[in-house]
């Protein structure tokens, strides 16, 4: 991966009982694959395309230590973390596209 921006993300699937978190250079692009089956065999198993969380960096590398922290810890902290900036859960990927 180029140096360059960059995003961790979690998505989650309906039930909140399932959680994602990746990074990627272009998150609009990912979610849609995500959202149309076509981002992973685990996504598309488990249905997980709700994004919840987001978080830009400013360079590859520094996403990929993120996802790899975020990654190791147990999913009480994942879930705080998405409480902190979003407690109703709601779908993320409408406001990204108000950013765009």
């Amino acid at each position: 991966m180029p140096l360059g921006s960059c995003f961790t993300y979690i998505l989650c699937n309906a039930s909140h009982r399932v959680l994602y978190v990746g990074i990627t250079r272009d998150l609009t692009r990912r979610l849609e694959q995500h959202q149309t089956g076509t981002g992973g065999v685990f996504t598309r198993r488990y249905r997980v395309n709700k994004l919840v969380y987001f978080e830009e960096h400013p360079t590859a590398p520094d996403a990929i230590a993120r996802e790899k922290q975020i990654k190791g810890w147990t999913r009480e902290r994942k879930l705080a973390l998405i409480e902190t900036t979003n407690p109703e859960w709601e779908d993320l990927s409408v406001q990204l596209l108000l950013l765009r």
